[in-house]
């Protein structure tokens, strides 16, 4: 069950959110009404040669898989939670996940990195 979840988060996430962030930055057109920060990425991401482009989704990718990771290990009890005292529990069709998602979901991602090696 662990696996699949965080199987889904990685395909729900990252990898749907990555084709929207690249659907936007390929045909977003810039008018007065674009928000500042999002004309200014725009800008930044015109500006970049194909490599460079590449490179800025791999950051992207990455923020998205480590964000996913700390969650998770909030989730789990293995980070801590700033000014937060409860312990969180998350339970999947009523089934404790005993604390390793964060692992599930490293492993699913360390095995994904070396499939595609």
């Amino acid at each position: 069950m662990q696996e699949a979840f965080v199987k889904a988060l990685y395909e729900s996430i990252v990898k749907e959110n990555l084709n929207l962030y690249k659907e936007l930055y390929e045909t977003t057109n810039v008018t007065s009404k674009t928000n500042e920060h999002w004309t200014q990425a725009i800008d930044l991401y015109n500006n970049l040669d194909n490599e460079d482009k590449a490179v800025l989704f791999k950051i992207i990718e990455q923020t998205m898989i480590d964000t996913i990771s700390n969650m998770l290990g909030a989730i789990d009890g293995n980070s801590t939670l700033k000014d937060f005292e409860a312990e969180p529990k998350l339970l999947l069709d009523s089934v404790d996940t005993e604390g390793e998602l964060q692992d599930y979901f490293l492993t699913f991602i360390e095995d994904k990195d070396k499939d595609a090696q």
